[in-house]
């Protein structure tokens, strides 16, 4: 770029934006939102999820073993493998976090046909918004086509409970077939492959339409629907200290517009540390199935990992990815239950061995980073850990893995954005503390 040469701010960047790390620890600045302890910074209260990973006693924070509820009803429960009655769950969840309880038949049945109506784009949008200058980035053409989507609403800038509403539901319901036709515009932008545009089957759950769309030949298995539709329910909220559900309180609070406040909140899930952190682990996963022959051999496997903990393999950060969250310290609810439905599916066929491997890089990965490094920190697997596997058995690309989180967390921020308007009454503005000491004198043009 020409302007590279013209511009210093090219050279010195860096430069220019560093603050002295001694200065955050002098001011008791708490980066990241994060007290010392990695506890996070009471910012809000909520009804809607509760995330829980640690107790704090005596000013010590103690490990515990984790928890996820979703208005008061533990995911465990929600999701229970057994029980006869749940093939689909997502739709259930949805209502709950929007409604607050759990719903009736007749409620659901409702609820179901309300996703069913919306789920048409306005006449011409496939074809102007969705297959026109596809970028290479399907969560970039998420939030370009929810903006986009505020053209088509006579009512956008209305802020009243039942728009809000409308434009939700709308949104979960748009947002999967969005999802997939944006994959095939993509492929056969950048691919020249065939673009399949199957009409979406009223009466279909969430998972079953995308599959149904998804599938060149539309079949799936009732277990793979099912299957989807866990991990849609897992990824469907948690909590409102997660950054791209706190990036939706935010904008809710300056009073903008609904569809600019989800095209934000898709922006942050798309970042590499949050959303977008499923493919660093897919990568890392499949860089160690390349090197390690013996995959059942736990010296071997290990042996790996102290590579990359040591920062002689993968990426040369030393983390191993799919390992450490920020609340949960000795379980992960999401990981737990993901890991479950996964075995489920994967002994006796051909991705059993991978499995295994992945139950291998769990079980040993603490061990290797308090050997190799000589301090640990109470560390589970997140649902990072499993939810790519879990995405490849099922066929489905990589490129689909963050956008399938945007479509189930919309739900979910939808919850905290109603929950916003009524409840938090204020602007979200936190201080930033300047370390500029005293004030420049102003020097004239000709004399610079």
């Amino acid at each position: 770029m020409a302007s590279e040469k013209q511009i210093a701010l090219y050279e010195n960047f860096k430069a220019i934006n560093s603050i002295e790390a001694a200065e955050y620890e002098q001011f008791d600045v708490k980066r990241g939102l994060r007290n010392a302890d990695g506890t996070g910074v009471v910012a809000g209260l909520t009804n809607i999820a509760n995330v829980h990973g640690y107790v704090v006693s005596d000013n010590e924070k103690i490990a515990d073993e984790g928890l996820l509820r979703y208005r008061g009803y533990d995911v465990y429960d929600l999701l229970d493998i057994e029980a006869a009655d749940r093939r689909f769950n997502y739709e259930e969840v949805a209502y709950l976090l929007l409604m607050g309880e759990l719903p009736t038949q007749e409620q659901l049945d409702r609820f179901v046909a309300a996703l069913d109506a919306e789920r048409e784009l306005p006449n011409g949008f496939t074809a102007s918004m969705i297959m026109r200058d596809t970028p290479p980035d399907i969560m970039n053409v998420l939030a370009r086509s929810v903006l986009l989507l505020y053209a088509y609403d006579a009512h956008a800038e209305e802020r009243s409970a039942h728009h809000e509403i409308a434009t939700a539901i709308s949104l979960i319901s748009r947002l999967p077939r969005i999802m997939v036709l944006t994959y095939y515009a993509k492929r056969a932008r950048y691919n020249n492959e065939s673009m399949i545009m199957h009409r979406f089957i009223p009466g279909q759950s969430t998972a079953e339409t995308i599959l149904s769309m998804l599938r060149p030949d539309r079949q799936f298995t009732a277990d793979e629907a099912r299957m989807l539709d866990i991990m849609l329910c897992l990824h469907a909220e948690h909590g409102g200290g997660n950054n791209s559900t706190f990036t939706t309180r935010v904008l809710t609070s300056a009073d903008t517009d609904p569809y600019s406040t989800y095209a934000g909140a898709i922006g942050s899930l798309k970042g590499r540390k949050h959303g977008g952190a499923n493919h660093q682990v897919l990568a890392m996963q499949e860089e160690i199935k390349r090197n390690v022959k013996q995959w059942d051999n736990d010296d071997e496997v290990a042996a790996y990992l102290a590579k990359i903990v040591n920062k002689e393999a993968f990426d040369k950060t030393g983390l191993v990815y799919g390992m450490g969250h920020a609340v949960y310290t000795k379980s992960d609810p999401r990981s737990v239950i993901c890991k479950k439905y996964a075995e489920k599916l994967a002994v006796g066929t051909e991705y059993e061995a991978e499995f295994n491997l992945l139950k291998s890089i769990e079980r040993l990965a603490p061990e290797v980073i308090v050997r190799e490094k000589g301090t640990g920190k109470d560390m589970c697997a997140n649902v990072d850990m499993y939810s790519g596997f879990v995405y490849s058995m099922l066929g489905i690309p990589e490129d689909l893995f963050t956008p399938l989180f945007a479509c189930a967390r919309m739900s979910g921020w939808a919850a905290h954005r109603f929950e916003e308007i009524v409840s938090g009454k204020r602007i979200i503005r936190p201080a930033y503390k300047s370390v500029r000491k005293g004030k420049r004198a102003y020097v004239s043009m000709s004399e610079r």
